[in-house]
């Protein structure tokens, strides 16, 4: 499933994210990668001071894991720490899939979700797609500075060669308390109905077994 979820940031606070990677340190964005990705990667990730990313995390993370498109659509249990990339002209990130599982011993984590909020506006660069291999084909995303979007980890996905600018994301990983992806994507469709049911029909029959149905199917098949 994939959904994109718009404007989780407004004008401001991308102003201020994109002040503070302004003045951070990027280094090669293959050194955080696993043996295959390190083949196809070719970006630069943030490594600044933990003061500074406290503050790019308060103002992503603290936007996209409250809103409630993300809520009903990730379902999440843990969500990782965001890595902050940047491509410059002749960068790019080749076909590749998310580990399935990542993180630190201890606090290791399953890749279920993959996000990628964008932080600067498409007209700024060239090139840059995100592009996800689907039973459709393939999809190609370019979004609005502060849209995000939700995928599978375990999708086949590039970004294709950034040509002019530079472009400039945020990308995190979440454990779905729900597993499976065709399960949430049933309850992310079932979310969508009960919400317009609960707004436009708050007293109907209906509205009461849709409430009822997706509320005792989440309980059915959430893992904590």
């Amino acid at each position: 499933m994939l959904v994109v979820i718009p404007a989780i940031l407004g004008k401001t606070p991308l102003e201020q994210v994109r002040s503070l990677l302004k003045d951070g340190r990027f280094v090669d964005g293959r050194l955080s990668a696993g043996t295959r990705a390190r083949q196809v990667k070719h970006n630069e990730e943030l490594q600044s001071t933990a003061t500074q990313m406290e503050r790019l995390n308060s103002i992503v993370m603290g936007a996209l894991v409250q809103h409630p498109l993300y809520q009903a659509a990730a379902m999440p249990v843990r969500v990782a720490t965001p890595f902050y990339a940047r491509y410059t002209p002749g960068m790019r990130y080749g076909d590749h899939v998310d580990d399935p599982v990542m993180g630190p011993p201890g606090g290791q984590y399953r890749s279920d979700i993959s996000t990628t909020v964008f932080l600067n506006e498409p007209e700024s660069y060239e090139g840059g797609e995100l592009v996800i291999q689907t039973g459709f084909g393939e999809q190609s995303f370019k979004q609005a500075a502060g849209d995000a979007i939700i995928y599978p980890s375990s999708s086949l996905h590039h970004v294709a060669e950034v040509t002019r600018g530079e472009r400039l994301v945020a990308v995190t990983w979440t454990q779905s308390m729900v597993r499976d992806p065709a399960r949430r994507e049933i309850l992310y469709q079932l979310y969508q109905a009960r919400e317009g049911l609960l707004k436009n029909h708050p007293g109907e029959t209906e509205t009461t077994r849709v409430d009822h149905a997706y509320v005792n199917l989440t309980r059915l098949w959430a893992e904590l």
